[in-house]
């Protein structure tokens, strides 16, 4: 059947005004960009028309109970494969093993896996805004909601590992033992179920620190009592890793969760200790800010003051804090105060004309709120990532994301373990 609605593919980054394709709420961009992914990188015969035809026949796909088919020329298709090479973070040429990227968010887990060799099989994402930022940045539009089985059905087979860094969810377990089936309902439940049903080799799952007092212990008790009675995973004691102690200037503490299959025969597991390297916020701090709009507005500053003051005098100590060029951040957050909570000195607000300064209505003093680039860096996320969004999204992403050098110091531990020989 011929579609007829079209939009450009400016929405995939591919190519913005030649390429056609439809757009649906379904999984088919997703099932798109994984097809060209995989083709990219099978072997030499990529643009071979054996392969073109591969391709078009991958896009018949089931849609509500009805079969379709996305119909492209073979000039179109050539097009297609030409701009998909060219992503910043493209799947190495020879992986040494494969992974599924879950709640992915803006890939933080994928550059991890990738820097140590990994390819990337599956990833979902529910937020719209972060598919734009790692289509951008991978080449591939993730499937969506995971909870769903139009979702899950994608998930491949025979995949090494499976990331997540999961939200926070309460049990509804009272009375009960905390098992499996306990925690139906919750997007934990999804992760656990599709690692009973795929058997991947060892996971690694990410969580806040909090994890292990919510719910005045039930919520952590019962995760680890799933993944090592229910799933029967070699869990070691789970521990918190701060982002400090692996070359980041942020005081981020979240807990990792790390499993093996129990025919990997791992017994034991040492997380990675702190590198020792002193990092500062100087180390990331921009150069080059010309842009008013993250300088604070006198009263605006004034307003943070007040609010500091409040907390202050309830006893809790809520509120911003600035951060010297030979410090670190606090942990860089979304919501709320998230982008005012970490301010800064730069003294090159005295660049500014007269002009500038009155019709903004600038601090004097030059203190500003830190810049979306400056988050990324403070995640690890090296300057050639895309920032493809608003301020507004973008704050919100990365303080969503997660610390990469600490993931990946983890990672590699762990798929040392399991006899994987990785690339760093």
């Amino acid at each position: 059947m011929k579609i007829k609605k079209k939009i450009s593919t400016g929405k995939l980054n591919l190519n913005p005004t030649k390429i056609k394709l439809l757009e649906q709420e379904d999984n088919t961009m997703a099932i798109l960009t994984q097809q060209l992914q995989n083709m990219h990188s099978s072997d030499s015969t990529l643009l071979s028309k054996k392969s073109l035809r591969r391709l078009k026949n991958a896009f018949t796909y089931e849609y509500s109970g009805e079969t379709k088919q996305l119909f492209m020329s073979e000039d179109e298709l050539q097009q297609l494969l030409f701009n998909f090479e060219n992503v910043p973070f493209p799947t190495p040429e020879n992986p040494t093993f494969t992974f599924i990227d879950l709640f992915a968010g803006i890939g933080g887990f994928r550059i991890a896996m990738q820097n140590l060799g990994g390819k990337c099989i599956f990833t979902s994402e529910w937020d719209r805004d972060a598919k734009k930022t790692y289509q951008a940045n991978f080449g591939e539009f993730p499937f969506g909601d995971i909870t769903k089985d139009s979702t899950k059905k994608f998930i491949p087979n025979n995949f090494d590992v499976l990331c997540a860094g999961f939200p926070c969810q309460a049990f509804s377990i009272a009375g009960k033992r905390g098992g499996f089936e306990d925690t139906r309902g919750t997007l934990f439940f999804d992760v656990a179920e599709i690692i009973k049903q795929k058997a991947p080799k060892a996971f690694f799952l990410e969580n806040v620190k909090g994890l292990r007092s919510h719910d005045k212990g039930k919520t952590f008790e019962t995760i680890i009592n799933v993944l090592r009675n229910d799933l029967n995973y070699f869990v070691p004691e789970p521990q918190t890793i701060n982002a400090k102690d692996f070359g980041v200037p942020q005081n981020r503490e979240r807990i990792y969760i790390i499993g093996f299959r129990q025919d990997q025969k791992v017994t034991d597991f040492k997380y990675p200790k702190p590198t020792g390297k002193k990092v500062f916020f100087a180390q990331v701090k921009e150069k080059n800010i010309v842009r008013t709009k993250y300088y604070l507005s006198k009263q605006y500053l004034q307003t943070l003051h007040n609010h500091k003051a409040r907390h202050k005098r309830k006893g809790n100590g809520f509120g911003f804090e600035i951060i010297p060029d030979l410090g670190i951040s606090n942990a860089v957050v979304c919501g709320g105060m998230g982008r005012e909570r970490n301010l800064v000195f730069d003294n090159r607000i005295t660049d500014f004309t007269p002009e500038t300064k009155i019709k903004s209505g600038v601090n004097r003093e030059g203190i500003r709120k830190m810049t979306p680039r400056e988050w990324a860096r403070l995640q690890g996320f090296p300057d050639s990532y895309v920032i493809p969004v608003s301020d507004a999204s973008a704050y919100k992403q990365f303080g969503n994301s997660v610390a990469i050098p600490a993931i990946q110091a983890t990672a590699k531990k762990m798929l040392e373990e399991i006899g994987v020989k990785t690339l760093c």
